[in-house]
Formats: structure tokens, sequence, C-alpha cells
């Protein structure tokens, strides 16, 4: 079994209050401390099957212009995500199967792109996406526990799905043994590393009650199983891959400061920090009656995010 990375963004950021607010609130935490941020979805090669978690925004996903109010910013675009995954070693027409841990566009943006696939996904999250066809297979997770998981599918040898509500309504994450080790491939249960080692809730989730029994598991399972942990947004993800770091609760790691952010000029559009839904003024937004031709400035003060329900404060400029 091999794993590798497939990095699309590099050299973002994101704040403490964004990371760590969920259950305290954000104002319990510093805006001046920011963690690294990126974007990255993973591999894994069996030898007989391709099998990606997650695959990345869409191809046409502007770049986003942060300024300094900005909760999270994902970072500078590298490559789009199938040309990502060449770069890897991996055409689309290889991909057997794709484990889509979340709806969210940064997670779920090219599955269009994967004509061979079995997708497997959460219905409720499949629901949400009006994901239909003969390759979409709805997650049931009726393998049983997985240790003190409550509920899992098994995909293929050593490769589990297991049911993680909490961030979406059908979040799952995935598992990979391999010599000895558990490659924990986690979607969004935390944003940063950091989060985890101290135990604290982003503030993006749809059941915080979950939210909460899903991070106390995944802490729980990493307290009893050498686990490398791969992270989504944060360097740290494909960093522990490399460097096969096994996670110790008891001793984070030093936190690596936020390197020179890149800006550029914006256009007028909005990338939602959140999910990467683009609000563009000259399409509006048909689900919440907004007309072309308004504005972002425009929008009413309790504006949402048509996918995720975040409000405009979580959008940045493209």
């Amino acid at each position: 079994m091999i794993i590798k990375a497939v990095k699309f963004y590099e050299k973002g950021f994101m704040t403490q209050p964004f990371a760590f607010g969920g259950e305290e609130g954000q104002d319990k935490f510093d805006s001046s401390v920011k963690y690294r941020s990126c974007l990255q979805n993973y591999v894994i090669d069996t030898g007989k099957e391709v099998i990606l978690v997650d695959t990345g925004l869409p191809k046409e996903t502007p770049d986003i212009s942060p300024d300094e109010k900005a909760a999270i910013f994902v970072g500078t675009k590298i490559k789009d995500y199938v040309s990502a995954l060449a770069e890897i070693g991996y055409k689309p027409q290889q991909v057997t199967k794709i484990l889509v841990t979340h709806k969210h566009s940064d997670h779920t943006g090219e599955l269009r792109s994967f004509p061979n696939a079995k997708i497997y996904i959460s219905s409720e999250d499949a629901d949400a996406l009006n994901l239909t066809g003969e390759n979409i297979i709805r997650a049931e997770y009726k393998d049983g526990a997985y240790y003190n998981f409550p509920a899992s599918q098994k995909i293929a040898d050593g490769i589990y799905l297991i049911e993680a509500k909490g961030h979406t309504k059908g979040n799952s994450i995935v598992i990979a043994e391999k010599d000895g080790l558990f490659y924990m491939f986690h979607g969004d249960i935390t944003y940063t590393d950091e989060a985890l080692y101290e135990n604290k809730l982003s503030i993006v989730f749809e059941d915080i009650k979950s939210a909460r029994q899903t991070l106390d598991n995944v802490r729980e399972f990493i307290k009893n199983h050498p686990t490398i942990y791969l992270s989504t947004h944060t360097p740290l993800g494909y960093e522990n891959l490399e460097n096969l770091k096994v996670i110790d609760l008891a001793n984070p790691p030093k936190t690596i400061p936020v390197g020179e952010i890149t800006y550029k000029t914006a256009t007028g559009k909005y990338i939602c920090s959140v999910c990467g839904y683009v609000y563009d003024p000259e399409v509006g937004d048909i689900a919440n009656a907004i007309p072309a031709g308004t504005a972002f400035e425009d929008l009413p003060k309790d504006w949402h995010c048509p996918k995720c329900k975040q409000g405009k404060e979580k959008f940045s400029k493209a």
C-alpha cells in the first residue's frame, strides 16, 4: 500500500478563533495567533486499486484574496486538483474508488472527473449534493464497530470508512492500516493539528454534540493506536505522512510560524472560506432569492452561504 498527498494550495493561514472557538466562542481566543494552512487530499494505492480520499476544489475556483479580517485563507493555488494528481503519477481513468469524508466542495469539487470510480459517501451528504447514479455508493456502515468507533464499512483489505458525524450531518473519516500503523484521513475533524492536541473544535459544524463526540472518539483512538494524522488544511498533514510521525497527544509539536502571504487583486467575486462556494455578483444567489447584479457588499446582513450556511463574515475576496 502506498499513500500520497495531492497538494494543490499552499502558504495560507487560519486564526486561532476559527480553529479553536467552536465550543467556548471565538472571543475566548487570540485572533493574532495564526496557524499554517494549505489544501491537500490523499491517494491510497493498494497495488490493485487507486483509491482517492476526497477530490479537491473545482478547477474553475478563483484564487482568494485575503485581508486582515480573514478567518482562514487556504493559500495560493499551486495547480488544479487533477493536475496535482497527475504530478504524483495518477490519471483519472485509473481511479477505482473515491471515499468522501464530507460534502464541502474542497473535498468533492472534482468528483466529476473520475469516470470509472465508485463514490462512497454518507446518505446525508449525498442528498445534500444531489448525487445520483449507479456509481454512487451510499455508505451504510454495517460492518460493525471499528475499535472505539461505533459504525464502520470495510472498503478494501485494511481500509475502512467510519461514521463520524458533526462537521457535517453525514461526516466520515477513513482509516488505512499499514505496517502496524493507522493512517487517519479525517477531513475536517480539526482544521489544524494544534486543535487536536488542545482538544478544541473549530467553528464549523452542523451538529456540535456529534462533533464533540467524534473528536473524543478520535482522541481516544489515537491514545491507544499508533496513528498518522492526515489533515486537509494544514501542512502538518503531509508532513506527518512524509515523516511517519505518530501522534503523541501529551507532546504537541512546536507551532511553525506562518510564512509570507501572497495578496492578489480582487475580482468582485467572494469565496466561502469554509466550503469553497463562490458568490458571483453577476449571477446572484437563486437559492436565497438574491438577483443577478447584487454586489456582495449589498447582500443582507443575515445572508448565508447556500451550501454550508455560514455567514458573510466567512467569505473572502476572490
